[in-house]
């Protein structure tokens, strides 16, 4: 069914950019649209209404806020039988005039320059006007990418040494409005040893993150994000008492969902006390378990490869191992990482055609019980130490991130190759990013269908389908389903069918194999 909106600034003012992009975001959403341009007659807004049979009409005026409250006032008293008809009205303005017109209690909206543009969206899509209740925001992770479409989730990392700056910092980022998902980073204590307060070393407290050691603390950080725009909250998965750990985090933090190696935190990497096998098994019990509670799960794996210098196709790999495994057991929304810059090098255009890869291998997994949801971030070890080109790091990246449409951007902070974050740089960092996805959305810049990212895509998906045909030779004739067996995919790294670089003297990994940035800028094994 066809929607029309009808706009115009009204009386004497002749300010229409607020009004054109209003218009501008209506259409992206499915509005057909009628500017009516500048200082219109009230009059002639309310006939053309009429004439279109319009279902919304928006009105500007951003002059006096006397002489806006009576014009408006007309406005309402002219318009009254069309609000009666179902007609939705929103106006714009000034915060002083709006302040005037919200008098009136005609609008069902009112917009003073200080919401969010996903604010505006979900206005313009059918949801309620937003409020700063914690119902105006949706509470869970679907529900959430859905109402912000077309603009993706922003989620940050943050955790400080010490928790009570956490919470003032939690809070302080929850009022400005401009991150979707707070993920909690903890220490390495609190992942591994939370139930464990004898294996906990003080000397340690904080060391990687908040130091959170009672189901309290994660209460109060919570807490402390219940303003603004109400964000999500997750936290890492832990490793060890996986489950006990899951568990504890959907009573305090409503986890909004978790992240689930399949290889890593464990005696390979050093974070965890699980051998390989047995960290993969409890992995993918910690799939069925989230699974079975329609939390989503993103396989946090393939950028952990990237990031120690493996081969695209180990990355690409990777990703794919880890969307099977979570749909084999059990995950219903599972959220697929995919890290930019990883390894530093990387070119754009080799970055693209990573991630289609990626997208290509992965999305035949998809069906009614097994929805697929991207993410996008910038790579960690990319950032610049100098502060200034870390900025232009951050947006440059988003901004190619972007132009793949991913349902969350995971921002980096600009400073982390210096310092942790603190509040205010989350803030900034997040609105850097707001800025870069943007500009993305509006230029409508397509890099995948260059020559040369269609030709490394073909090229990836050929050498991935390689690996996996050795991995099932493993488990030939051991079992049924080799690509969801934790000793066959134990395997597959021993003896160096997945391996990097950086793996080297590893207790499980061979780290023999060599790789290089090549002259397009593709991570490939060195001949």
């Amino acid at each position: 069914m066809k929607k029309t909106l009808v706009a115009a600034a009204i009386g004497e003012c002749v300010h229409v950019a607020g009004v054109s992009n209003f218009l501008r975001l209506a259409e992206q959403v499915g509005w057909e649209t009628v500017f009516l341009g500048p200082a219109v007659p009230v009059e002639k807004v309310i006939e053309t209404a009429r004439e279109t049979g319009a279902q919304m009409v928006g009105v500007s005026y951003r002059l006096t806020p006397e002489n806006g409250e009576r014009l408006l006032a007309q406005f309402a008293e002219e318009a009254d039988d069309l609000k009666n008809t179902g007609v939705k009205f929103a106006f714009g303005g000034t915060p002083p005039v709006v302040e005037r017109v919200s008098r009136i209690g005609f609008f069902e909206a009112l917009f003073d320059g200080t919401q969010n543009t996903e604010e505006v969206l979900a206005y313009l899509k059918g949801y309620p006007p937003v409020s700063s209740t914690p119902e105006d925001f949706p509470n869970t992770t679907v529900e959430r990418i859905l109402w912000k479409r077309p603009f993706p989730l922003l989620r940050h990392h943050f955790g400080l040494p010490d928790l009570q700056a956490t919470e003032e910092d939690i809070a302080k980022i929850a009022t400005s409005g401009v991150l979707d998902v707070i993920s909690l980073g903890i220490d390495q204590d609190a992942q591994e040893n939370f139930f464990h307060p004898e294996r906990q070393d003080k000397r340690r407290k904080g060391a990687g993150g908040v130091p959170v050691r009672t189901p309290d603390d994660y209460r109060r950080l919570f807490q402390a994000s219940r303003t603004g725009n109400y964000p999500l909250m997750r936290t890492y998965s832990g490793t060890d008492d996986f489950i006990r750990l899951a568990e504890m985090y959907v009573e305090t933090i409503h986890i909004a969902w978790a992240a689930v190696p399949l290889f890593w935190f464990n005696r390979m990497d050093g974070r965890g006390p699980w051998d390989l096998e047995g960290s993969i098994r409890q992995h993918q019990e910690l799939y069925a378990w989230y699974g079975a509670r329609d939390i989503p799960v993103e396989a946090n794996e393939a950028h952990h490869w990237g990031m120690r210098d493996a081969a695209d196709a180990v990355f690409v790999l990777s990703a794919y191992l880890a969307a099977y495994n979570a749909r084999h057991f059990g995950v219903k929304d599972h959220i697929v990482q995919m890290m930019f810059n990883s390894p530093p090098g990387t070119s754009a255009a080799m970055d693209i055609a990573k991630m289609l890869a990626v997208k290509e291998m992965v999305t035949p997994l998809a069906g009614a019980d097994f929805r697929l949801w991207w993410q996008a971030r910038t790579g960690l070890l990319s950032y610049p130490v100098d502060q200034d080109q870390a900025r232009a790091h951050l947006a440059t990246s988003v901004f190619l991130q972007a132009t793949l449409q991913p349902d969350i951007v995971h921002v980096v902070g600009y400073p982390e190759a210096d310092h942790a974050v603190n509040g205010d740089e989350v803030i900034e960092s997040c609105r850097l990013a707001r800025k870069a996805i943007l500009n993305a959305m509006e230029s409508q810049v397509d890099l995948s269908q260059l020559p040369n990212v269609q030709q490394r895509v073909a090229q990836l998906k050929s050498e991935t389908a390689e690996l996996l045909a050795a991995i099932q030779r493993l488990g030939q004739g051991r079992t049924d389903d080799p690509l969801a067996d934790a000793s066959v995919l134990a395997e597959a790294v021993t003896t160096g069918i997945l391996d990097a670089p950086q793996l080297v003297n590893n207790p499980f990994a061979r780290g023999e194999v060599e790789t290089i940035i090549d002259s397009r800028g593709a991570c490939i094994v060195k001949n």
